[in-house]
């Protein structure tokens, strides 16, 4: 008897921790070696999508770990360290360490892992995609039962120049990156140096491209591959991944930045009305980015030219935050826009509220000049 009882003991532990490794799966994050001095000299990784994505798959308990083309010290572009997933991060040692001491995409065994989730960034486009090691890696989950590739942003970029066989990998694999009317409307420092548009470079290897409307989320599921279209893509591309995994991903609060981005397309796909996001916004204002809201509305604006459903919709997101929120320059693009749509009294009123205020007066009374 107690020989049984000293072998049940001695096997169940045994038995636990096997269990315990079958459940506990194992993602690796990439992100770009490419970085100097935060971006001013050369372009690195995206700290918003890796804090976001890091925070998901740790919180679901996946094992993680770090990698780059050199290995080591990797620098991200220049960030906001107050975003409260950058600064849950920042106090991660565990996290800053793996940062610090990034592994060599050489020394990757890729039968160690479930899952790649490659952080995009502006020097992604530089390194990933020339990176064999990182090839063979991609190539060796692309052929592993049950692995998922999956990326944000710029990430796809490592995808490009893998094959199996003849064939590209994605070849028919529908995806989704940052796409060339984000890189239009915010590419602006990089993007002359690129070596490829990532959009037109994806569809030439044979990939069916999705997106959404520019800098909000959208996430596509499509074989082993998951994909985010940008930084507002990576909380939902990194749960995208947990479930993909045959997890349930955990509950947890929105941040005010990814719940501003939710509204923002529901307003735009008409799926929820002005009238409904005004009452949203004035019961829960400390839920939502406002400053966020109204410069999406700008760059609507600036995107849609002659659209006049898409200045339309600009206009109503910067008026969504006009009690909460306001900038001069703002208001001016807003009067012009009405003028432009024709809504002549529209314009009147906001080029003297801003003459009212003493705030550009010369560019304000040249509005109403050009209106008379």
């Amino acid at each position: 008897m107690k020989k049984t009882i000293l072998s049940i003991v001695f096997i169940l532990p045994v038995i636990l921790f096997s269990q315990t490794k079958d459940v506990n799966k194992k993602v690796l994050m990439v992100v770009s070696s490419y970085g100097k001095d935060m971006g001013a000299a050369r372009p690195g990784y995206e700290f918003d999508e890796f804090s976001q994505a890091y925070l998901i798959f740790k919180n679901n308990g996946l094992s993680i770990d770090v990698a780059s083309p050199k290995g080591g010290k990797v620098e991200a572009d220049e960030f906001n360290q107050e975003k409260p997933y950058n600064k849950i991060l920042l106090e991660d040692k565990s996290a800053l360490s793996l940062l610090d001491h990034t592994i060599a995409t050489a020394d990757i065994n890729a039968a160690d892992y479930d899952a790649i989730y490659i952080v995009g960034g502006k020097g992604a486009m530089f390194d990933l995609p020339y990176d064999p090691a990182l090839q063979d890696i991609i190539s060796s989950l692309y052929t592993k039962e049950g692995a998922i590739i999956s990326s944000v942003c710029h990430g796809p970029a490592a995808f490009v120049n893998v094959k199996n066989g003849d064939d590209y990998i994605i070849k028919g694999i529908e995806l989704t990156s940052f796409c060339n009317i984000e890189e239009e409307l915010f590419g602006k420092k990089w993007v002359k140096e690129f070596p490829f548009s990532l959009e037109t470079k994806l569809e030439s290897r044979g990939a069916i491209f999705r997106q959404t409307d520019f800098m909000l989320s959208k996430v596509v599921v499509s074989g082993k591959f998951v994909t985010g279209q940008n930084p507002f893509s990576t909380t939902g591309s990194a749960e995208a991944v947990v479930a993909s995994l045959g997890l349930t991903p955990v509950k947890r609060e929105l941040y005010n930045d990814e719940r501003s981005a939710y509204l923002m397309q529901e307003v735009l796909d008409e799926t929820k009305t002005i009238a409904w996001a005004e009452g949203e916004l004035a019961e829960n204002k400390a839920k939502y980015d406002m400053p966020l809201i109204a410069a999406y509305g700008y760059y609507k604006i600036l995107a849609s030219s002659e659209d006049n459903e898409g200045l339309l919709k600009g206009v109503a997101l910067v008026e969504l935050t006009s009690p909460y929120f306001f900038n001069e320059n703002l208001q001016l693009l807003l009067a012009k826009t009405y003028a432009s749509l024709d809504n002549k009294a529209k314009a009147r009123d906001i080029a003297n509220d801003l003459i009212a205020k003493n705030l550009l007066e010369e560019e304000s009374e040249k509005l109403l000049e050009e209106l008379n």
